[in-house]
């Protein structure tokens, strides 16, 4: 483990490698690095700052850079419907491999709530047309009605394991795509546990990363709550949560960084790989030309319809 200094610039710190001696110049949110003069592993140690805690877990990398770049392609070849073609054929380049900082947040939830229940209930009523003669004919049909009435209740759970990305290199959505991750193999952090391996500290604050955790919590409690609505239909559902007993812990999971340049126009396209269990996610982008023409076959397609339905009727 190795101390860090800052340097004149706030966004550098500088390690002396403890087996050769080097002085090393590194960002100032990285944990970890391999010295290149010799290749030794150092892990820096930083005392605790604001906002910026130890981190307090971790995940050990399960998948190795030849599975997690046999992933990477072959998401490449499945490809999307609208990718380009050139997207498809392209080799992903691999970044690193990195321990993402993520923070684990738990609580738990008390929910108010209320909305409108339907129940449908069935009539049978009267009504005229005319038949194949063009006489009027009265008929009778059974229709099926509504009735609502109103419901309020309370909701309580307990939240656990909600994670959300510390690195504004990886947003939370595209962190998400990669979830889940399997929380048994979770270990207390120690030092050695990251050497050799790229390692971040958080880039995003806590603050933040609260803020983004209740807001998937609030999603999830909401998903509950339309699942839980008795009767055959509801409307209006509105609900105010209280957190309580809440905890947030810095935790690295591991994750393999792939970029993949497909047009030289173009900017890079990101693609992580879970580095525990082989999840692969991207944001694949978008032909035009393929959206185009898939318009355009489906105008054409209305289009003989229409004329096949009024050849029909003359």
């Amino acid at each position: 483990m190795t101390s860090a200094s800052l340097t004149t610039d706030e966004n550098k710190v500088e390690i002396s490698c403890q087996s050769c001696g080097s002085q090393l110049i590194l960002d100032a949110h990285q944990l970890s690095t391999v010295c290149p003069y010799c290749g030794s592993p150092s892990v820096i140690s930083r005392p605790p700052r604001q906002d910026i805690p130890t981190p307090a877990f971790v995940i050990g990398f399960q998948i190795d850079k030849q599975r997690a770049a046999d992933l990477a392609r072959q998401w490449l070849r499945r490809g999307k419907l609208f990718a380009p073609k050139d997207f498809k054929s392209a080799i992903p380049n691999l970044i690193q491999g990195i321990y993402l900082p993520v923070y684990l947040y738990g609580s738990t939830a008390q929910t108010l709530y209320t909305a409108s229940i339907g129940e449908n209930y069935t009539e049978t009523e009267t009504y005229t047309t005319r038949d194949a003669n063009g006489k009027t004919v009265t008929r009778t049909r059974t229709v099926v009605k509504t009735e609502y009435r109103h419901l309020d209740g309370k909701h309580a759970c307990y939240v656990m394991d909600v994670i959300v990305s510390a690195s504004k290199g990886v947003s939370n959505s595209q962190f998400q795509a990669i979830e889940p991750y399997d929380l048994r193999a979770i270990r207390r952090y120690e030092p050695a546990m990251i050497a050799g391996w790229a390692a971040e500290e958080p880039s995003r604050s806590q603050a933040n990363c609260f803020d983004l955790a209740r807001e998937e919590t609030r999603a999830s409690i909401q998903r509950q709550l339309n699942q839980f609505m008795p009767g055959d239909s509801f409307r209006g559902l509105d609900f105010r949560i209280n957190f309580t007993r809440e905890f947030i812990d810095l935790a690295l999971l591991p994750v393999w960084c792939f970029a993949v340049r497909y047009s030289e126009d173009k900017p890079p396209v990101q693609i992580l790989v879970n580095g525990q269990t082989g999840q692969v996610a991207g944001n694949a982008p978008v032909s035009l030309g393929k959206v185009s023409m898939v318009v355009l076959a489906v105008v054409v397609g209305i289009a003989l319809l229409i004329g096949l339905m009024i050849l029909a009727q003359g």
